[in-house]
């Protein structure tokens, strides 16, 4: 896997930051798919589908910090490429992957160039001087959906950067402009805070189910995975639309088993097996 050499990332020094605050904050956008490979997480749509009007989410929502709707909480684990488990607050499976392991044929593979692009994790993308990503090469980008396309955007938030930075003489070309970008906390995770206003070169995977809305959005993204942790719209009339995500685990091992309708029976090495050895008289 392409990642940034873990033994210069505590470096010190100018050079090793982007020219500015708003540079750092769109190249950590683009580098989810280096960052990570598994994840487990805590996600909500907020406010949450068939809630009623937007304006009237509660306090919790208001924060930006807190959990806006407990009870509809969906729990995640998400293995790259494409395997994704879900439950429910009260722990009832609600998607698991399956057809994982599944081979593609000759039909496919042969059917389109799309079809032969490598996943990003297999490629080496342009970094800048604090092992952020600043220009995406061609890859099989692409996270696993659920609900709308906001759950997979948040995942790998590029399209709030774009997979390049724009040139210095056409700023309006930018997805967003950004305010100040501050350090936050989210939920015991470092992150980077700021609100975003969509230009209208902002073109977002999913136009349904955008991380920024028309007008001020305020967007945070943890520093350690690339991931948007929270999006919510600050305008009146799309008034706290947005996600929020709490992440409880990265790269932690995962078995195929926890991604398959059946169990394949497979044992979990991280627990100690115990061996019963009969005695003879």
């Amino acid at each position: 896997m392409s990642t940034w050499d873990a033994r210069r990332q505590g470096e010190a020094g100018p050079r090793n930051q982007p020219a500015d605050a708003a540079a750092q904050f769109r190249n950590l956008c683009r580098s989810s798919p280096w960052k990570w490979q598994s994840l487990r997480f805590e996600y909500v749509d907020r406010p949450a589908p068939g809630t009623g009007n937007p304006g009237s989410a509660g306090t919790a929502a208001d924060t930006g910090t807190d959990n806006p709707d407990p009870g509809n909480t969906v729990r995640a684990w998400l293995r790259r490429p494409g395997a994704l488990r879900l439950e429910s607050a009260a722990g009832v499976v609600l998607h698991s992957t399956t057809g994982i392991n599944d081979s593609k044929d000759g039909f496919y593979v042969s059917s389109t160039r799309k079809s032969w692009l490598l996943p990003p994790q297999l490629v080496t993308p342009v970094f800048d001087d604090g092992g952020l990503v600043r220009r995406r090469p061609e890859a099989a980008y692409g996270e696993p959906c659920f609900g709308n396309g906001r759950f997979a955007a948040a995942l790998d938030p590029v399209e709030l950067a774009g997979n390049a930075p724009v040139p210095i003489e056409f700023p309006n070309l930018n997805a967003v402009e950004l305010g100040p970008v501050t350090a936050v906390d989210h939920q015991g995770r470092p992150a980077l805070e700021t609100v975003a206003i969509p230009n209208a070169a902002y073109r977002p995977s999913d136009p349904g189910a955008p991380l920024c809305r028309p007008g001020r959005n305020l967007i945070r993204i943890d520093v350690g995975t690339g991931v948007c942790v929270s999006s919510r719209s600050l305008e009146n009339e799309w008034k706290d639309l947005g996600h929020w995500l709490r992440i409880l685990a990265v790269d932690e091992y995962m078995l195929d088993d926890l991604f398959l309708a059946e169990s394949m029976n497979l044992t979990d090495v991280r627990r100690h097996i115990s061996w019963d050895i009969s005695r003879g008289v």
